[in-house]
């Protein structure tokens, strides 16, 4: 028996996919036979990683809007055509630092009116965009929204509340949209990823993050190559009976604790 997948004949949708994670996903999802519409709130950033997709033999476009904008949401998916696999992957952790986040404080003093960035990017983004999908892929009875979180939403992370709490209310968000739209042959699932490196790092710049993953079973960060097959996998034929989950790829960090 030969298990192999392939999305021919399906339209990808990948929020936030001009750079790193976002990029490495839509990239594999037309290497597996998708269309991807490739979002970034930058329109050079999402043409470049077309231009990728297109090198490679594979079919691409790019769709310009700011997963905040509801009225911008709304109107880019009405003009892309069929959506039949959704990745929520924009968010925003924050300014990444060799050290971490900056600005990293404990709840108790942060500023109330530095947490709407997160909330609007890491929970707003993904109810504006899934909200925009949704209808079609009822109406077509088949469809795949895949969310990525962070393992922040799972297990929390100190000085990370804001966010912590905006991924928590995103995961939530898709498991109750998963018990509505099953009846209709769509999946709704989150991926929680641990601390990732979008791009292949020096072996410098692994000595300088070697702190972040003391905690790691697998002594590295993530790479884009390990949420984007989980991610194909989910949108394809093999996991018609996988839904309302949030599944961590994380090097087993939270089962290292």
């Amino acid at each position: 028996m030969t298990v192999s997948i392939d999305l021919s004949g399906q339209r990808a949708l990948v929020t936030g996919a001009g750079q790193g994670i976002g990029r490495g996903i839509a990239r594999t999802l037309a290497a597996a036979g998708a269309e991807v519409v490739v979002n970034d709130l930058v329109e050079e950033r999402a043409a470049a990683v077309v231009a990728e997709i297109e090198a490679d033999g594979g079919r691409g476009a790019t769709a310009a809007f700011d997963v905040t904008d509801w009225a911008a949401v709304e109107h880019a998916v009405a003009g892309m055509g069929p959506v039949d696999v959704l990745v929520n992957n924009a968010g925003n952790a924050g300014k990444a630092t060799s050290h971490g986040f900056e600005d990293m404080k404990p709840f108790a003093e942060e500023d109330p009116a530095s947490w709407e960035g997160f909330v609007r990017v890491n929970l707003f983004g993904v109810m504006y965009v899934t909200r925009a999908v949704l209808p079609g892929m009822i109406e077509r009875e088949a469809g795949r929204v895949i969310t990525i979180v962070s393992d922040t939403a799972r297990v929390g992370e100190p000085f990370m509340a804001a966010y912590s709490a905006a991924k928590a209310g995103a995961t939530g968000l898709i498991r109750s949209v998963a018990r509505e739209v099953g009846r209709y042959g769509i999946t709704a699932n989150c991926i929680a990823l641990g601390t990732m490196n979008p791009y292949e790092a020096s072996a410098e710049e692994e000595k300088q993050f070697d702190w972040l993953v003391k905690r790691y079973a697998i002594r590295r960060r993530g790479l884009p190559s390990d949420i984007a097959n989980l991610t194909v996998f989910l949108a394809s034929d093999l996991a018609p009976w996988i839904t309302g989950q949030t599944i961590p790829v994380n090097g087993g960090y939270s089962a290292a604790q």
